[in-house]
């Protein structure tokens, strides 16, 4: 009997990949995968081991079983568990059926026919549902943004930059009074601060705030970083210097879109 040793081998980077996706963790998705293997071993040619690429397709059907019946058992509960990330939440949010079809096409990169075959999906049925995964996650990663700068001018560029890469600028602020009743009435997920405002108040009392009731992401666009180090607040955000680029704003946004919301001070 031919062992399929090699064409094993050549998709464990796919079902590691896919299985730490599916169960939310690095260490039971690594577990799911060994499992996977285990089974498959004792008989590859059922999971397509003798027909090359094909066996892509079975072998992520085979991880969707196994993690179901594990979840059964009484062993997890079929779901990753709630993540900080906005994008893996507004994963988690979805009907089980949408989230694994969003996976196996944005993160594995299958074919629409593909994903809807291992997930036993009608084809129409399966472009209604990507649809609405997308839809979820093009809703997480859009930003409502605070921009508090003083100088109309330059708070005027950062909202046409913040606005071109498809997020909302829910408002502009001068000044800390203006940004508090920003954050109480418009409710941003985002703030791009100055540190030093005209009229004596500071962005970094800002961010503190919005730090202590909100838990929100901040990045600093200045040119007094300085005070940043001397106020012990380059915890706070990003820091973009002045004058600042489209490109270095650009590239802050997306990192903060990235990442987990921020512990909230005490």
């Amino acid at each position: 009997m031919r062992v399929y040793g090699h064409e094993l081998y050549d998709h464990l980077p796919y079902l590691r990949r896919y299985a730490r996706a599916l169960t939310g963790t690095t260490e039971v998705g690594d577990a799911l995968a060994t499992r996977c293997v285990e089974v498959v071993v004792m008989a590859p040619t059922r999971f397509g081991l003798d027909r090359g690429e094909g066996a892509r397709l079975s072998l992520y059907a085979l991880l969707h079983l196994l993690f179901d019946q594990s979840a059964e058992a009484g062993v997890g509960n079929g779901r990753p568990a709630a993540s900080p990330h906005p994008i893996e939440r507004a994963l988690t949010a979805l009907p089980e059926a949408d989230r694994r079809l969003y996976l196996l096409v944005t993160l594995e990169g299958l074919s629409l026919a593909e994903a809807a075959q291992v997930l036993n999906l009608a084809p129409l049925d399966a472009i209604k549902h990507l649809k609405t995964a997308r839809e979820m996650v093009r809703s997480a990663m859009t930003q409502r943004v605070m921009v508090v700068e003083d100088n109309a001018l330059l708070a005027m560029e950062i909202g046409e930059l913040v606005s071109d890469m498809g997020h909302v600028v829910c408002g502009t602020a001068v000044n800390q009074r203006e940004a508090l009743s920003l954050l109480k009435a418009e409710k941003p997920t985002l703030a791009l601060l100055d540190v030093r405002l005209a009229d004596g108040s500071s962005g970094v009392e800002i961010a503190r705030h919005l730090r202590r009731t909100r838990a929100l992401r901040t990045i600093f666009v200045t040119a007094f970083d300085g005070d940043l180090e001397e106020m012990d607040a380059c915890h706070l955000g990003q820091i973009v210097r002045k004058p600042f680029t489209a490109e270095a704003i650009r590239a802050a946004i997306s990192r903060a879109v990235f990442m987990p919301r921020p512990v909230a001070l005490a």
